[in-house]
């Protein structure tokens, strides 16, 4: 990096830490594109890279005076953007687990509280978000989900190793539980407008 950039850098961080929200807008600006493309390789979310670009810049604003004393901002950045994906992973991967928890308890008649619509709809949005998955993220999936196959046998049965396994399936249920996320609101209002 010539010495002229990096004391731009230098300059446009000591007048956000000052509070400058013109110079805030311009590191944003500057930033967010790779930014958002750095965490969508992780995320394969649009709306999930949106959210997280979104908390991590409000972070930095939020802990701007810090900022005067940053000689590396993209190392800064990075390591702000893994905390907040990290933490938006685990918050997606828990809202799935309540949905299956959730469809997993409503299987039984006896115990359904939910309309049949609600049921209906909740169970066609979870086909359609696992219909969307990459190819090889929904056989992986459906391998472990609907087949029941350890982590080790659906390696052995596809030829690849169980860490990529285990990363198809994370990837999946981000994927599917942000599908979900987006689209069971709107089967809501839609039985809430139908009553």
């Amino acid at each position: 990096m010539n010495t002229s950039k990096l004391y731009d850098d230098i300059s446009i961080l000591e007048q956000v830490a000052e509070g400058n929200e013109k110079a805030f807008s311009q590191l944003f600006h500057q930033w967010q594109p790779f930014l958002a493309s750095h965490i969508y390789r992780i995320s394969e979310s649009k709306e999930l890279t949106e959210e997280i670009v979104q908390d991590v810049f409000l972070k930095i604003w939020q802990s701007r005076e810090l900022l005067s004393s940053i000689n590396h901002f993209k190392s800064y950045l990075m390591v702000v953007a893994k905390n907040h994906t990290i933490n938006a992973i685990k918050k997606v991967s828990k809202e799935f687990s309540n949905w299956e928890k959730w469809a997993a308890e409503n299987k039984d008649e006896d115990k359904v509280e939910a309309s049949p619509d609600m049921k209906q709809g909740f169970y066609s949005i979870l086909d359609e978000a696992i219909d969307h998955l990459p190819k090889r993220q929904r056989e992986v999936y459906l391998l472990h989900r609907h087949e029941r196959l350890t982590y080790q046998q659906i390696a052995n049965h596809l030829g690849i190793g169980k860490e990529s396994v285990k990363t198809h399936i994370e990837q999946a249920v981000r994927n599917i539980s942000s599908y979900v996320k987006e689209n069971m609101a709107l089967v809501i209002i839609f039985l809430f407008l139908k009553r």
